[in-house]
C-alpha cells in the first residue's frame, strides 16, 4: 500500500522537530532514540510507524520491509532540511514488522542497512531490524530506583557476578534460556550466593556468537537470541525486585563491519574514520568510531542514556577504554598520527568520554559508568570537574595480573614474589577500583582459575579458596566471572553451559560455600566495604613477612569499633603460635576461616575465638597468637558485648 493513498490518515509531523535536529547537529540530544528509529504511532483514524534515519550523504533513502515486498523506492523517505536526517511515515503497520533502509549512497551504490537505532532485530543469521514498542512493560522497581538515586555506591557493598547469558545455563536440549527463563534461574542463585550485582556481557545485538557480543551491529536492540525488548525489561525488573543490581557491558570503542551494519552507511565513511589508520582496529577486525563527528558522538552518548532510562540498567561497564584513549593503541610506528599537540592521546575520544560521563551523572539516576582501562592514565575515576575522565569506578587490572601471577607460583617460591601482593597498596587509592577476575582470564589458553593454581588437587582448591578470601579482604569492589565461584575446571566456552555437575563433588561445593559466606560477610561488615576508597579504611599489620609468605592487615569502617583483622598464609604449612599485632586487647571472634572443613579444608584454626594479650607488637598495643591454616585466610573481629 502506498503511503500516498488518500484514503489513509494525514501524514503526521516527524517526531524530530527543528530543535531536535539542532541538538543532534550539536551532538547534545540526550533522548535521540525518541526521534530517530522506528516508532509505532496511533493517530486519529488510523495507525502506522514513523521512521527516521541519519544518512547525510545519501542520494536517496527508502524504507523496505515485508509490507512492500522489500521493494526499493516503494516507500521513499524525505530529507529534513540540511540535518542529514531522512523520515517517512508508513501507515497500517506496527510492532513486529521487519524492515531495513535502502540507502543509495554518495558512491552510487544502494545498500540495505539495518536501522542504527532499531529497538529490536531478527535472530542471526537474519539481519533485518524489527519494529518494537519499548514502552509496554509496566515497571515495578520504583522503590529500587529511588534507593539507587539516594545511595552512594562507593560506600556500599558491591560483589558482582559476571555472566554470559547464553552459556551460564541452557535448556536440556542445549538451546538458550530466554531472558525471563534466565531470571527464573539466576535470581535464586544470586540470592543464595549473596552477590549484590550481576554484570551481563554485551547484550546489544551482534551477528557472531564467538565475539561474545563485543562486535555490535544493533546498539539499541537487546539481542534476539534470548527474547524481546519487553522480556529483557522484565529480566531487569525481576532482578531489581530481588534486590540485585544489573550492570551490562557497553562497547562504544568499535563496531562490526558486516554489510548491514554502520559501515559506509551512506556510501561514505560516516560513523567510522575516513583515515584508514584510525578507522580499522588492528586487533579485532572492526571499525572505530569517529568521535570528532557530533552526530556520531550523540549516537553513542544517547545510547548510554537509553539503556539506563529504557531498561533501568544500574551501570555500564565500558569495554576497551584504553583503545579509545590512545591513537597508537596496538599500532606500529607509521600506523598512526600524533594529535595537534604532538601527543598520542585521542583528544576527540577524551572529549566524548568526559561528555558522556558528565551526561550520565547529570541525569541524577545514580547509575554508574565503570571503565575497563588497563593503563596508568591518571584520574580515570576522578570527576571531570577535577580533571578526571568521570568514571565511577575503574577495573584494577594491575591487581588482577599481579595477584594471579603470584598465585600461580609454587608456594616454595612465593617468598621471592611477596612484593607482587604488597605493591597493590601503593596505588590502591589512586582510583576507585573494582577487583575484577573476569572472563578474559579464563579463555584462550589462560586456563580456568582452578587450573592456574599450583600443587596437587587439595592444594589447588585451597589456593583457590585463598584467592577468593584475599579478593574479599582487599580494598575495592569485587567481580567474579561465572564458574569461578566454585572452581570450574575447564576454560569458559560460550558454546555450552557451565559444568554444573561439578557441584556434586565436595571440593567444588566447598568453594561455592566459601564464596557465599564471603559475600555475606562482605555485605554484613562495614569494615569490608564502607571505606573501600578511603586510605583510612586500611592499615598494614605486617606486610614484611616474605619468608613465611604471610600477609596481615586491618580493614576499618566509619566507626572506630568496626574493624576486621585479615591474615593470609600463602604456604601449605600450618603456622602455630604466629603473632599478629592488633589495636586492642580482648577476645576476637574468628568469623571466617577459608580452611574450615565445611569448605573442603583441613580444619586448622583457632576454635572460633582467640584472646589478644596486652603485648605490644609491631607498633600496636596488643597482639594475637594464632594458628594459621595452610593456604588459608582468617577474618577476625573483636567481640563486642
Amino acid at each position: 500500500m502506498s503511503n500516498e493513498d488518500q484514503s489513509q490518515p494525514a501524514r503526521p509531523a516527524p517526531l524530530a522537530g527543528e530543535q531536535d535536529l539542532y541538538y543532534f547537529g550539536e551532538g547534545t540530544h540526550r533522548r535521540l532514540w525518541e526521534v530517530l528509529g522506528a516508532h509505532p504511532r496511533a493517530l486519529e483514524g488510523g495507525y502506522g510507524v514513523s521512521f527516521a534515519v541519519w544518512a547525510p550523504n545519501a542520494r536517496g533513502v527508502s524504507v523496505i520491509g515485508d509490507w512492500n515486498g522489500w521493494t526499493h523506492g516503494s516507500h521513499p523517505m524525505r530529507p529534513l532540511g540540511s540535518s542529514g536526517v531522512w523520515e517517512a511515515w508508513v501507515p497500517e503497520i506496527g510492532p513486529g514488522e521487519r524492515y531495513k533502509y535502502a540507502v543509495e549512497g554518495a558512491d552510487g551504490v544502494t545498500r540495505e542497512k539495518a536501522d542504527p537505532l532499531a529497538f529490536a532485530s531478527e535472530l542471526r543469521p537474519k539481519t533485518a531490524s524489527v519494529v518494537a514498542d519499548i514502552h509496554t512493560h509496566e515497571w515495578r522497581d520504583a522503590a529500587w530506583l529511588e534507593r539507587r538515586r539516594a545511595t552512594d555506591a562507593h560506600t556500599q557493598p558491591m560483589s558482582v557476578y559476571e555472566i554470559h547469558p547464553g552459556s551460564w545455563l541452557r535448556r536440556p536440549d542445549g538451546s538458550w534460556l530466554s531472558y525471563t527463563e534466565l531470571a527464573d534461574e539466576l535470581v535464586p542463585y544470586l540470592l543464595e550466593t549473596g552477590y549484590t550485582h550481576v554484570e551481563l556481557m554485551p547484550v546489544a545485538e551482534h551477528p557472531y556468537d564467538g565475539s561474545w557480543g563485543y562486535q555490535v551491529t544493533g546498539f539499541y536492540a537487546p539481542t534476539a537470541r534470548y527474547g524481546t525488548p519487553a522480556e529483557f525489561q522484565e529480566f531487569v525488573d525481576r532482578l531489581h525486585g530481588a534486590g540485585i543490581g544489573v550492570l551490562m557491558d557497553w562497547v562504544p570503542a568499535h563496531f562490526a563491519v558486516d554489510e548491514h551494519s554502520l559501515t559506509r552507511f551512506d556510501g561514505t565513511y560516516l560513523y567510522e574514520h575516513s583515515d584508514r589508520w584510525r578507522r580499522e582496529h588492528p586487533d579485532w577486525g572492526t571499525y572505530t568510531f569517529n568521535y570528532g563527528r557530533h552526530e556520531v558522538r550523540n549516537f553513542l552518548l544517547a545510547n548510554a542514556l537509553y539503556w539506563i532510562h529504557e531498561y533501568h540498567i544500574d551501570g555500564l561497564r565500558v569495554d576497551a577504554v584504553s583503545s579509545m584513549l590512545y591513537l597508537d593503541y596496538s599500532r606500529k610506528p607509521g600506523e598512526w598520527e600524533p594529535n595537534v599537540h604532538g601527543g598520542r592521546e585521542n583528544l576527540k575520544a577524551l572529549s566524548f568520554i568526559r561528555d558522556t560521563n558528565e551526561a550520565v551523572t547529570a541525569e541524577g539516576t545514580g547509575a554508574l559508568v565503570i571503565a575497563e582501562e588497563s593503563t596508568a592514565w591518571p584520574g580515570v575515576s576522578r570527576p571531570v570537574a577535577s580533571g578526571g575522565l568521570g568514571y565511577g569506578f575503574k577495573w584494577n587490572m594491575g591487581w588482577m595480573h599481579d595477584t594471579l601471577e603470584y598465585m600461580s607460583e609454587d608456594p616454595v617460591h612465593r617468598k621471592y614474589h611477596h612484593g607482587s601482593l604488597t605493591f597493590s597498596m601503593v596505588y590502591a587509592y589512586d582510583e576507585r577500583f573494582v577487583l575484577a577476575l573476569s572472563h578474559d582470564e579464563v579463555v584462550h589458553g589462560k586456563r580456568s582459575l582452578l587450573h592456574k593454581m599450583p600443587g596437587d588437587e587439595w592444594q589447588m582448591f585451597a589456593n583457590l579458596r585463598l584467592l577468593h578470601a584475599y579478593q574479599h579482604a582487599h580494598p575495592g569492589k569485587k567481580l567474579m566471572f561465572m564458574g569461578g565461584e566454585w572452581g570450574q575446571r575447564s576454560e569458559w566456552n560460550e558454546a555450552t553451559q557451565l559444568e554444573w555437575q561439578a557441584l556434586l563433588y565436595a571440593p567444588h561445593d566447598g568453594v561455592r560455600r566459601l564464596v557465599t559466606d564471603l559475600n555475606r560477610l562482605h555485605r554484613a561488615e562495614p569494615a569490608l566495604h564502607q571505606r573501600d576508597h578511603d586510605p583510612g579504611g586500611f592499615e598494614w599489620l605486617d606486610y614484611g613477612d616474605a619468608e613465611n609468605s604471610v600477609l596481615s592487615f586491618l580493614r576499618r569502617g566509619d566507626r572506630p569499633e568496626d574493624y576486621m583483622v585479615c591474615v593470609h598464609n600463602f604456604t601449605p604449612v600450618v603456622r602455630h603460635n604466629y603473632r599478629v599485632p592488633v589495636p586492642e586487647a580482648g577476645t576476637y571472634v574468628e568469623v571466617l576461616n577459608s580452611d574450615a572443613e565445611i569448605y573442603g579444608g583441613s580444619g586448622a584454626g583457632n576454635l572460633g575465638t582467640v584472646h589478644a594479650e596486652p603485648h605490644p607488637y609491631q607498633s600496636m598495643p596488643a597482639s594475637l597468637v594464632l594458628t594459621l591454616p595452610p593456604l588459608g585466610a582468617l577474618f577476625l573481629k573483636p567481640a563486642r558485648g
